[in-house]
């Protein structure tokens, strides 16, 4: 294979941009893994009562995952996030104003690899959330796997990161005042396995529970589509059926999490490596879907608001596709 370099001129700012992105990917490849060997290393250390005081405070702080978590203005804000929005770059583009009287859940899409727009749109303020929609605070839902990992938990619940357990999201939804936005990657973990380059297949008729839960608590739903999520690694052929594909889904069904065998860039070649490909991210926050409370929705209820998001979904789909390089003859696909 012929290696492509990095020419050895390239300006500061992009080596800043690519350095920020390192630091993103490392995060969710290898710091947790870091943090937990740091957790058993100071459990067999003479430092030991740390790791005990520190599991004393895991236990009494159990619940803040699910409560809100405890973001930091200051992380949201650090200037390494503009190097990582600057990278791709990443955008946010706002189609309407949003009451921060209501409470919201944003669905969000295609989840992709690694959900670089989401992460740099809803957990940092680079792309300037809090000036297009203020009053509204947004929170991204995350596996709850990564809220036990000593350490780690403390880094992503400051970005605005809290669990993605039903009760978390109950919490943020059915907050009085409003001004809460509750951000979820609709297809999940399993559709992270089809993120690939040109793909446009959506996990989305048989995903239900976040259309419940709005109803549930009157929370307005919010289509939102990420332009170019899909285009940032390319993907080992995993189709449905393949051997590698049916130990995919094991693991994740095991383990929570998926596995997708992923390639792009390195940090000083563009052949190979981990790191995402420097291609642009437009995410369309949509037009909000009324939602009236209903404690009790029947299925009939469900079907009849679940249909209307995904009309709603396809609408911001079809409406932006061509401004951002997607041919007119090319549709989403749900599955």
């Amino acid at each position: 294979m012929k290696v492509e370099f990095a020419p050895l001129n390239v300006p500061l700012r992009r080596r800043l941009q690519t350095a920020a992105v390192v630091q993103w990917v490392f995060s969710f490849l290898a710091l947790a893994q870091c943090c937990l060997a740091a957790f058993v290393l100071l459990c067999l250390s003479d430092w030991w009562i740390v790791a005990v005081l520190y599991a004393g405070w895991l236990y009494l702080d159990r619940d803040t995952p699910t409560s809100g978590g405890r973001r930091s203005h200051w992380v949201r804000n650090w200037t390494v996030w503009r190097y990582f929005r600057d990278y791709f770059p990443i955008s946010l583009v706002k189609t309407v104003d949003l009451d921060p009287s209501n409470n919201y859940l944003f669905g969000f899409h295609p989840h992709g690899v690694l959900v670089a727009g989401g992460f740099g749109n809803f957990c940092t303020e680079a792309s300037g959330f809090s000036k297009l929609f203020p009053g509204l605070t947004p929170y991204l839902l995350m596996l709850p796997f990564w809220f036990r990992v000593p350490f780690f938990r403390e880094y992503i619940m400051c970005g605005g990161l809290v669990s993605s357990e039903k009760a978390s999201a109950s919490y943020l939804l059915s907050r009085p005042e409003g001004g809460s936005a509750a951000v979820v990657a609709v297809g999940g973990a399993p559709e992270s396995l089809d993120a690939r380059p040109g793909a446009l297949t959506l996990q989305v008729l048989q995903r239900k529970g976040f259309i419940k839960l709005a109803l549930k608590h009157g929370a307005w739903l919010v289509p939102v589509f990420s332009f170019g999520e899909n285009e940032l690694f390319d993907q080992m052929e995993n189709p449905v059926g393949s051997t590698l594909r049916g130990i995919q889904d094991r693991l994740q069904r095991v383990m929570g999490v998926a596995l997708p065998l992923v390639h792009a860039r390195g940090v000083f070649q563009y052949s190979f490596g981990l790191l995402p490909y420097r291609k642009p991210i437009h995410t369309i926050v949509g037009r909000p879907i009324p939602v009236v409370q209903n404690p009790s929705p029947t299925k009939e209820d469900i079907d009849t608001l679940h249909k209307l998001y995904i009309e709603g979904l396809t609408k911001v789909f079809e409406e932006n596709k061509e401004k951002y390089g997607i041919g007119d003859d090319k549709h989403l696909k749900f599955t």
